[in-house]
């Protein structure tokens, strides 16, 4: 068996010696960290030897870093960076601060706002992990009621659950500018259009309702996310209803078109921020979902 490791420095010499580089020499950093210069002095030159490297030469009254010097004092803040951080989490953990947090956002939902949150929340993380998670209609509902995130975007309210307003979303009847659809100048039936082939996104409940996401046509191909949906359509097969916020460039570069549909087919969605249990959402939950609600609202 490999004996264990037994470091022969300290993190108290490392942050002296960091100290000694950082203000300029031994001296100075005597009288910022309110030491005697005689022991910083001393704590180095143990550091030295220990490790059989120079790490700084001294000119007059000025300490100049070797080039080990260099490479071990970018690796010795790594290592201080480290120690507090661990320390943070450890004093955070012990208020209750969260070290994971989970959040379902339904697909239809822009990520925009939500990755704006995720940099914003970053510096105030305390090392929280964030899981990201994306589900479809029914998907949305069975993670509020089986509490298996901490928080759930969704265009649907479940009965009986509240949520705050995050976004609206506009679901656009489209399809490719050289499919049969696109070329009727009038407006068109929802029957005649529900004679085509659909391409629909995949609803991730374990009991989909196939009543809802718009599923009228009798030929459908189901996939996994809007992106394949995408693909497939600008192929020219098929039409779908597709979120507004994905679907923009491809109508404004004109390869999709929406269609003029009878009685209008635009569905607006307004969706909502569900905490999933209030009771038991920690700070870091608190304070994350206070920072999602903030960022959409900004445009």
């Amino acid at each position: 068996m490999i004996p264990p490791f037994r470091a022969k420095s300290t993190l108290e010499q490392w942050r002296i010696f960091q100290a000694v580089v950082d203000y300029g020499g031994y001296a100075q950093a005597a009288s910022q960290l309110n030491k005697s210069q005689s022991s910083l002095n001393h704590a180095v030159s143990k550091l030295q030897g220990l490790l059989g490297v120079q790490l700084l030469e001294v000119k007059g009254r000025k300490a100049y870093l070797t080039p080990i010097g260099e490479v071990m004092l970018r690796r010795s803040k790594l290592l201080s960076q480290n120690i507090q951080e661990l320390e943070v989490l450890a004093a955070s953990l012990e208020q209750g601060w969260e070290p994971k947090l989970s959040v379902s956002c339904d697909a239809v939902q822009s990520k925009a706002p939500v990755i704006k949150a995720l940099k914003a929340f970053l510096p105030d993380s305390r090392g929280t992990r964030i899981e990201l998670l994306d589900n479809v209609l029914g998907g949305s509902d069975e993670a509020i009621y089986d509490h298996s995130v901490d928080m759930v975007i969704t265009p649907i309210l479940p009965q009986g659950v509240l949520g705050e307003k995050f976004g609206t979303v506009t679901m656009l009847p489209v399809v490719q500018r050289n499919h049969p659809l696109a070329k009727i100048a009038a407006s068109v039936s929802i029957n005649e259009v529900v004679q085509h082939l659909q391409l629909v996104v995949r609803d991730t409940g374990s009991h989909p309702h196939l009543d809802r996401g718009w599923l009228r046509a009798e030929q459908r191909w189901t996939f996994s996310g809007f992106s394949q949906v995408l693909e497939v359509l600008n192929q020219g097969l098929g039409f779908a209803w597709l979120p507004d916020h994905i679907v923009a460039p491809y109508l404004e570069d004109e390869s999709l078109v929406e269609l003029n549909i009878l009685g209008g087919a635009a569905k607006t969605l307004v969706t909502y921020l569900v905490i999933c249990r209030p009771e038991q959402l920690g700070p870091a939950g608190q304070h994350f979902a206070k920072i999602l609600l903030q960022c959409s609202k900004q445009r």
